[in-house]
């Protein structure tokens, strides 16, 4: 078990990547470790000689054919989705695949600056020796213009206007200017910009029309049927027990399956069955939501439980999920245990129990 908390992409799927540069058969574009095919497997799953490449994202295929597509050409990427939709994880992923490296990230926040979208200084050395590729200080997109690989830039629409901006001529002209230094930098082929947006956020800065023309827009949808976010929640789980070294079993199929309907019909705003409108949570209640609750109830049980993750785990990790603004979250809960929860028979029977004395 590595002593690291969290591996990068290429580090944990070090195996399957090196297969399949080593079993490449297709023309590999100018900057890529592999060819288009190759991240595409990479990515949906399939197998590159005797290795088994599992699937990284479970969705639509042709989205994914899209994304990597757009990499291919000089247009960025821009991925928008609701929260949970595995943006920054099909970033991460597209990112490994293509250079083998996914570390040149930019966290999006309201304190982003334009420097870290461009280039700052090291003062110390300006004060000494004056305005010098030596000062300078690049930023993950000057690197990856340097070296003509990929930036990421998480959560755009976080950031301020004037950061934004920062990006059009980039985007546009392939080019940072240097004025300090009387020069500029240009990018070397294979260098493109993977964003990600959360429609949550619409409306915080909101892009301009100029920016949005410099990206290929892809929308991920949340997971289309039950049964596919019951996969993806499973996986993910089992993938973060072992990178934590959790003690506790993995639960059974059943919990899995309750955990994901109960957030459903929280998000969605009625039953599966169409039958009943129920209030809906502050909160997204995403897939990415139920694999952390999962974890937490691992955790839970197999540090203070009996290792097996029992429904009183699960309630706990439930009602801290769902009711975070206690007035309006706590009256949802409460009608969904009474009116849906408390209706669905022997399955939901004891978990509806720990989770209406976890509420009351």
């Amino acid at each position: 078990m590595s002593e690291i908390l969290r591996l990068p992409a290429e580090e944990l799927y070090k195996e399957e990547l090196n297969a399949l540069i080593e079993n490449e058969t297709n023309p590999v574009p100018v900057g890529w470790k592999m060819s288009p095919r190759s991240v595409l497997t990479y990515i949906m799953g399939g197998k590159s000689g005797k290795t088994v490449i599992t699937p990284k994202y479970m969705g639509d295929r042709r989205l994914v054919e899209i994304c990597i597509a757009t990499l291919v050409t000089d247009r960025a990427l821009l991925l928008i989705g609701e929260p949970g939709t595995a943006k920054s994880w099909l970033s991460e992923h597209l990112t490994a695949a293509i250079n083998g490296n996914s570390s040149k990230v930019i966290q999006g926040t309201a304190g982003t600056t334009e420097e870290q979208i461009r280039y700052s200084w090291n003062y110390a050395m300006l004060l000494a020796k004056g305005p010098s590729f030596e000062s300078l200080v690049k930023s993950p997109v000057y690197s990856a213009m340097e070296t003509g690989t990929i930036a990421r830039i998480e959560e755009i629409s976080r950031c301020a206007s004037e950061v934004q901006d920062a990006l059009i001529s980039i985007l546009s002209e392939k080019r940072i200017s240097i004025p300090e230094l009387d020069t500029d930098v240009a990018a070397k082929k294979g260098f493109s910009v993977i964003a990600t947006a959360n429609t949550r956020d619409k409306g915080v800065n909101e892009m301009s029309s100029a920016l949005k023309r410099r990206f290929n827009i892809v929308v991920l949808p949340a997971p289309a049927d039950i049964q596919t976010e019951i996969d993806i929640v499973r996986s993910r789980t089992e993938q973060l027990a072992d990178s934590f070294g959790l003690t506790a079993s993995m639960p059974d199929n059943s919990a899995f399956e309750r955990v994901v309907t109960i957030f459903r019909e929280l998000r969605q705003g009625k039953t599966l069955d169409g039958q009943m409108k129920l209030k809906p949570t502050s909160g997204v209640l995403s897939a990415a939501e139920a694999i952390s609750l999962m974890v937490n109830s691992m955790a839970l049980s197999g540090s203070f439980g009996s290792g097996k993750v029992t429904d009183a785990d699960l309630a706990a990790a439930l009602q801290g999920a769902i009711v975070k603004d206690d007035s309006k979250d706590k009256a949802a809960w409460t009608e969904y245990l009474e009116n849906v929860m408390r209706k669905k028979g022997r399955d939901y029977a004891a978990l509806y129990a720990e989770c209406k004395e976890r509420n009351s």
